[in-house]
């Protein structure tokens, strides 16, 4: 049995939560490929070869756990995994219409509530959960985490108004109505995938039994990317081939060999560091003790945080009136006190947990 050790869990997820945030970076240097190009590669990678190869070098005897696995479970991981695929999608659209911020604190934000709920009353464990040692605690936590990232979004639709004004926002492209309406299927989506993770748990606990100690989780996860995976690449290949864009990933002389590859290096670097936030996820998750429930919200609430910092390094708030940014560092500071909270919660249980173990 791992021991549980919240800090360290939760350090854990922030590294989840900086490779998450700053995973679509590299598609600003892509050039002349579409989006379809780049979420091919991006996609095949992030949900396929990475989750595939890690998964095979970090838990032995992979296919002999699946294998001893019940194939109810798998099955569910992997149906549940290809429904996020959806989600996805809708996201990159909502960005779209509504901007980065808007869309990535309504997602984010509905994900974290929904992906860390459902699976609990899934399991019937909702109440039992908090009235653990440092349950209220990390309730609490949770619930700043949640005040947090809307005060972030309230900052980041502050933030679209003062461009707005100032003729430094893509009007046209603006589109309020659609963009929430696929925000919110995004959030709903991504919970899904939290989902899919929780009920793929006991093959993880499968390959804890052959020796996958602190990397058990990569197990699960790929049954939930393998799903994904699938979605996206039926989905975008049937795209690139009416659109015509499937060209571009194979006419090299066209663009020149050297901007070929570095596209394809770049798309490859999405994929990693997508597919490296849950790694860092299932590292995290299984140092939770009691509060593992909470790994959800925690990894959301990191994604969010580090975004809106990123988005600070990179100078995109330096057009924003002074009240604007103030609502951005308060709501970034509360989601900071949330992190502690949640911590110390975490950190009480594991202390009762082990004095009961003596």
């Amino acid at each position: 049995m791992i021991p549980a050790n919240s800090l360290l869990g939760t350090a854990l997820h922030a590294i989840g939560g900086i490779s998450a945030s700053t995973c679509y970076l590299p598609f600003q240097k892509v050039k002349k490929w579409s989006w379809n190009s780049y979420w091919l590669i991006q996609a095949t990678f992030a949900w396929l070869v990475f989750p595939l190869v890690v998964g095979y070098f970090t838990v032995p005897d992979l296919w002999q756990v699946f294998a001893e696995s019940p194939s109810s479970v798998m099955l569910n991981a992997f149906l549940l995994g290809a429904v996020y695929g959806f989600g996805g999608m809708a996201f990159g659209y909502a960005i779209k219409y509504i901007g980065f911020s808007l869309t990535y604190t309504i997602s984010i934000g509905l994900s974290a509530v929904l992906g860390t709920i459902v699976p609990l009353i899934i399991h019937g464990t909702l109440l039992t959960q908090f009235s653990k040692p440092g349950g209220t605690i990390v309730l609490i936590g949770m619930i700043l985490s949640l005040l947090g990232v809307v005060l972030c979004g309230w900052a980041g639709y502050k933030k679209e108004k003062d461009l707005k004004e100032a003729k430094d926002f893509d009007v046209s492209a603006f589109n309020l109505k659609k963009g929430l309406l696929l925000a919110v299927f995004a959030g709903v989506f991504s919970a899904i995938f939290g989902v899919s993770l929780e009920l793929g748990a006991p093959v993880a606990e499968i390959a804890g039994q052959h020796g996958a100690g602190h990397f058990e989780g990569n197990a699960n996860l790929l049954l939930s990317t393998s799903g994904t995976f699938v979605t996206n690449f039926i989905w975008f290949m049937v795209i690139s081939f009416k659109q015509k864009t499937i060209k571009e990933l194979v006419s090299i002389k066209t663009i020149g060999a050297n901007v070929w590859i570095q596209n394809l290096a770049l798309s490859i670097l999405t994929g990693g560091l997508w597919y490296f936030q849950f790694f860092f996820y299932g590292l995290g998750h299984v140092r939770m003790g009691n509060f593992k429930f909470a790994s959800w919200a925690i990894h959301m609430s990191m994604l969010i945080f580090f975004s809106y910092l990123v988005g600070v390094l990179m100078k995109e708030w330096n057009k924003v009136t002074k009240n604007t940014y103030l609502t951005l560092i308060f709501g970034l500071v509360v989601l900071v006190i949330s992190f502690v909270v949640i911590t110390y919660g975490g950190m009480l249980g594991t202390e009762t947990e082990i004095a009961l173990v003596k």
